[in-house]
């Protein structure tokens, strides 16, 4: 399975900002963004030129590090949102958000992307009753998420409880029992990821 191993401070602080891809470091004075506020490399102190392409690029790889997904993976996503009716912007954030990888981060399960995919591929996690190893699963509305029973990870998945702030409104969580439903698919403004998709349509239109 390809996977991206390159340094995830570095990769925030290339965006500027923080993309939350450590979990509970990055709430805390090691976050490389709060340390070196600038992007990583020779240059990167100097002047950046800004162009319309470079605002587009940036936005689709803020996107795909934020979601952790590679290049290909996120074409993907954008090539099947494009064929859907409605808004093509708004379907990849919905694709993206009903992975079950990141559903597990907004329930609170994990604390960050890269953990939730170790747990999903480790099989500590169901749904509806059935065990699922896949990161990129779509749940649907109606779906049932639950720990899998004798799971040797209830300890972890409980430390990252404590770090949850707010379960968006299309989830619900029972943190003590460890189980989720998702009640509908996310509307536009309750997607919480820093990214303006319609840079992202209009860099993929070229």
């Amino acid at each position: 399975m390809a996977r991206d191993t390159s340094p995830q401070c570095k990769q925030c602080r290339r965006e500027g900002q923080k993309l939350f891809l450590k979990g509970e470091r990055c709430l805390t004075d090691k976050c490389g963004v709060e340390r070196r506020a600038y992007p990583p490399g020779e240059h990167g102190r100097g002047r950046q030129k800004q162009s319309e392409y470079r605002l587009q690029l940036r936005e689709k790889q803020k996107a795909r590090r934020y979601y952790g997904l590679l290049e290909r993976q996120f074409r993907n996503y954008y090539e099947k949102a494009s064929r859907q009716p409605g808004v093509t912007g708004e379907n990849l954030l919905t694709l993206l958000e009903c992975r079950l990888d990141n559903v597990l981060v907004r329930l609170g399960f994990a604390a960050s992307r890269r953990q939730a995919r170790q747990l999903v591929r480790h099989g500590h996690w169901t749904v509806n009753g059935r065990r699922v190893d896949i990161p990129s699963y779509q749940v649907r509305p109606g779906d049932v998420i639950a720990v899998k029973a004798g799971t040797t990870a209830q300890r972890v998945i409980r430390e990252a409880t404590e770090l949850t702030g707010q379960v968006p409104a299309w989830l619900q969580a029972d943190h003590d029992g460890l189980t989720a439903k998702v009640l509908r698919k996310p509307e536009r403004r309750e997607v919480a990821a820093p990214v303006q998709e319609q840079l992202i349509v209009e860099h993929y239109s070229k």
